[in-house]
Order: C-alpha cells, then structure tokens, then sequence
C-alpha cells in the first residue's frame, strides 16, 4: 500500500479553513445563514432553488416529467450558486435549514409549504400530481425502498468516492480503494436488480429511477468524476441499458438543462420560468445575444 501521513487526531477537533480540498471555501461545520438575502419567488405556485447537480436534477427531471404527462406542475426554477454560498443566505436557510439544494417552496398552498431534502421533494410532488409513485402498496412500498437506498447509499459515491478520486488535496489510496470497492459492490446491486425489471422498482418508472439515474446512471454514462473507466462501469450492462433508456426521454434531457452552470452552452439553462426557456434562453442565446 502506498504511504500515507500519519495522523494523530487531536482531543478536541477544531475547524481548519483550508483544510478541505475543492470545497474548503464553503464547508463549515456550523449551520444558518452568513448573510441576508431574500429569495426571488416567480409566477408559479411551485418555486424551485437548486443547482443541477445530481441532487437537484432530480427534481427537475421529476417536475418536467409532470408537465410531459399533462400535470399542471409548471414551475419557477432559480438558480443558487453553491459554490459562491447562496445556500447560506437568510431566505434559503429559512426555506432549507439544513443548507443544501434542491428546496422547493409550493405557494399553491396557504400558507406556502417549504420542502426540502431531494427524496422529501419527490415524494410530496409525486404526491400532489398523483403520478410515478404507484398507489399499490406492494409496487408503492418497492419504490420507497430503491428511493431510499438511493439516500443512503449515493453519500458513499459522491462524497466518499467522489470526493477522494477527484476533490481531495491530494490522492490517497486507502480512501480510493476502499469507497470504489463500494461503489463498485452498489453498481452490482441495481445490475442484478435490473436484470430482472425494466425499471429499479419493477415494470415502471417511479421516482426511484429519477433519484438513482442522475448519479449512477451518470456514473457509467461517463459523466460523473471521469472515473467510468477506473471503476470498469460500462461492464455492469443492465445498468447501463436503463441508464441510456432514461436518457433518451426528452423530459430527462430537459430536466437536465436546469439550473445548469457548466458544459456546453446549449445545455445550460440558469433559469427557468416557462417552456419556452429552453427555445429562447439557454446560455448560447443569451450571451450571442449581449
């Protein structure tokens, strides 16, 4: 095993500023706001503050999917900047207490109920529309069940293996090994799943799909840590076929755009407050415009 500094941990930690790799300018390990600031709210009932990483493109994909089957789910969608530290902004923190995107503020219900937490917002929107979350309890309860391995298992792939193959200060075996080994044992899980199913949680697509797609499907479509190839994820097939079978749905492609900050310009849509955005207000459009 290659060498790695000792540590000794200390009685009592304390908090070093630099000490935190990509992110070291945002972690803190206290909670609430560093600064006031008041959210914008829009024209729709349903107000969406995110950012398209997996997280938030999962709402995204969920409520452009509603709008796709003719649900009246049409939404504002605003941009926070986690990397500049909107999401520690007095009205975000009031919306998420907990700091994180996506948060979703539903005006269409007196008085207007935050939701927050990517799992929660599903849920309460598949709820609220009465689709992709099945009302048998037996196909019901399967889709709660891969919706919440999704929430216990993808903090081991973002940031436990994410975070030391590509965001670490510097690369270190031990943690590398021993997160790609699970990575790679969570891959194998929704391979032997799907072997079986269309979909994670059966016949049809749910809100399970759209919580696991944009991370593991992302993973072994090579657009998460450039690390496809390190961990072999286009061996995994199954995985692979609904992870290119989602991809292909236009609702998915929109859903995508969303609140997204970088790659092409094209795909880059930083707000979104109409169906028409995606025509007129990409990023293309907008800075050939200046």
């Amino acid at each position: 095993m290659t060498d790695m500094k000792a540590y000794t941990p200390p009685r009592v930690w304390t908090w070093d500023k630099d000490n935190g790799g990509a992110f070291a300018s945002i972690n803190r390990p206290i909670a609430g706001p560093t600064h006031d600031k008041t959210l914008p709210v829009g024209k729709h009932p349903l107000q969406l503050y995110s950012l398209a990483t997996p997280n938030g493109q999962k709402v995204t994909i969920l409520l452009e999917e509603l709008l796709a089957a003719g649900k009246e789910a049409e939404y504002d969608a605003w941009l926070i900047r986690i990397n500049d530290g909107d999401q520690f902004g007095s009205g975000f923190v009031e919306v998420n207490p907990n700091s994180k995107i996506p948060a979703l503020m539903d005006h269409g219900v007196s008085p207007p109920r935050r939701v927050f937490e990517s799992g929660s917002i599903l849920v309460y929107l598949a709820e609220k529309f009465g689709a992709f979350l099945p009302t048998d309890p037996a196909k019901r309860t399967e889709t709660l069940n891969w919706l919440f391995w999704q929430m216990g298992s993808a903090p081991l792939l973002g940031g436990g293996f994410g975070h030391f193959f590509a965001y670490a200060p510097e690369k270190l075996e031990y943690p590398i090994n021993r997160y790609a080994m699970e990575v790679k044992r969570q891959l194998d899980v929704l391979d032997r799943q799907l072997a079986d199913h269309d979909y994670v949680a059966g016949d049809e697509y749910t809100i399970a799909d759209m919580a696991i797609w944009p991370w593991y499907g992302g993973l072994v479509l090579g657009r998460a840590y450039d690390a496809a190839e390190f961990l072999d994820a286009r061996s995994y097939g199954n995985v692979l076929r609904w992870a290119e079978q989602i991809d292909a749905r236009p609702a998915v492609k929109r859903g995508r755009m969303v609140n997204k900050t970088n790659g092409p310009l094209e795909g880059q849509l930083h707000e979104r407050h109409d169906a028409g955005d995606f025509e007129t207000r990409t990023q293309d459009k907008l800075e050939g415009a200046v």
